[in-house]
């Protein structure tokens, strides 16, 4: 049985409680518009990637008037790279910001504890409902030309229709709606395998680490006092885990191109961690042309995580899209032509930053793993 909420209720529905979704929903909520944020599961989520944020990223949060979501979480600060090639360690830091004088600073965290913030921050902003759901299908008017709203099923197992004149998805990778904005498909050249090493001190404290190995890079970096993240990438097929195959790959294969001083703490922790992993994809960004409906995040546009550039990213999307559709520039989200007209100007727009980041990512994956005697894709 499916219940209908007031149709008058929100203007905003967003679909994903994640970085991005989060972000909007203190953003929208914080301009006046009533927001309705949607999540299948509230719970802090426990995951490999998402775990560190460059100063640009740190940038849209001071912007969004959320930097209070990277303190209190055990986070380590990140003043930039360390690269390990043939054995040898070159230090890249983040450059000096011109009109502060400031060295540029990251962040480095549990992505969970960050999540939680952001949404608790989401739920403290006035205008914002967030409720625990999971959108099975979206609203369509007569002419099934405009999405109107959603259908999404909680907890209990009800159905409950929420209407609202624009409707954001932000479903992450494996996101459900992203054929209504585009048939492109995520082109997934890796994997990144993941586990937690206990207590290491890294050669250049408060620094991400690259190891250029064979076949592939590996990517460290501390994500709190006592924790440090190592994403290995696998090219290629995964092995598998069940039979022993990719434990026995991380230690033949990968485990030898370590820096001597890491490799004690990663051979410890592959004997005690859980393995995990997640694709790494590349999918271009497409524009957003849907009535009623706007795509963002990992389901509209990702790239290779080697850079960790996706959630800055994302929430400078939600910097820019909080101008373009602000009051101002579209009074209400019932203008559906002229949020059309905004989202064409986004589009164009999110390149002056997105399309470094996009282009660096897959540039330095493919040189890095072009060093290592693989073929540039």
């Amino acid at each position: 049985m499916t219940s209908d909420v007031s149709l008058t209720e929100y203007d905003l529905i967003i679909v994903g409680a994640g970085v991005l979704g989060s972000a909007a929903a203190k953003a929208f909520g914080s301009s006046g518009r009533r927001v309705l944020l949607l999540e299948r599961d509230l719970t802090e989520p426990d995951r490999i990637v998402g775990e560190l944020l460059q100063p640009g990223g740190v940038n849209a949060l001071l912007n969004l008037g959320l930097e209070d979501c990277i303190e209190g979480i055990d986070g380590i600060p990140c003043y930039g790279y360390g690269v390990f090639r043939n054995g040898e360690l070159v230090e890249i830091p983040y450059p000096v910001d011109k009109e502060t004088g400031k060295k540029a600073v990251g962040k480095s965290f549990h992505h969970g504890r960050f999540i939680k913030k952001l949404r608790e921050a989401a739920k403290d902003t006035i205008n914002v409902s967030v409720k625990e759901a999971t959108v099975s299908s979206l609203l369509k008017d007569e002419d099934n030309d405009q999405v109107i709203g959603v259908i999404a099923q909680t907890k209990g197992g009800q159905n409950e229709k929420y209407y609202a004149p624009l409707t954001l998805v932000a479903d992450g990778l494996f996101s459900k709606f992203r054929k209504e904005l585009t048939t492109k498909l995520p082109d997934v050249r890796s994997h990144f395998v993941g586990f937690v090493m206990k207590d290491l001190q890294l050669p250049l404290p408060h620094h991400g680490h690259v190891v250029l190995a064979k076949p592939a890079p590996v990517l460290m970096y501390q994500i709190g006092t006592h924790d440090t993240r190592v994403l290995v990438d696998v090219p290629g097929q995964l092995p598998s885990v069940s039979n022993g195959d990719l434990k026995k790959y991380l230690l033949e294969v990968v485990a030898p191109e370590l820096p001597e001083s890491i490799r004690p703490k990663f051979l410890d922790a592959l004997e005690k961690e859980r393995l995990r992993s997640m694709p790494n994809g590349f999918l271009p960004p497409s524009a957003n042309q849907c009535n009623g409906m706007i795509v963002l995040g990992d389901a509209m546009n990702m790239r290779h995580p080697l850079t960790g550039g996706g959630m800055t990213v994302a929430l400078n999307d939600v910097v820019l899209l909080r101008e373009l559709l602000s009051e101002e520039h579209v009074p209400s989200f019932t203008e559906t032509d002229l949020i059309l007209q905004q989202m064409n100007t986004f589009h164009w727009k999110r390149k002056q930053y997105c399309t470094a980041i996009n282009v660096l990512a897959m540039a330095l994956y493919r040189l890095f793993a072009a060093s290592n005697g693989n073929t540039i894709y």
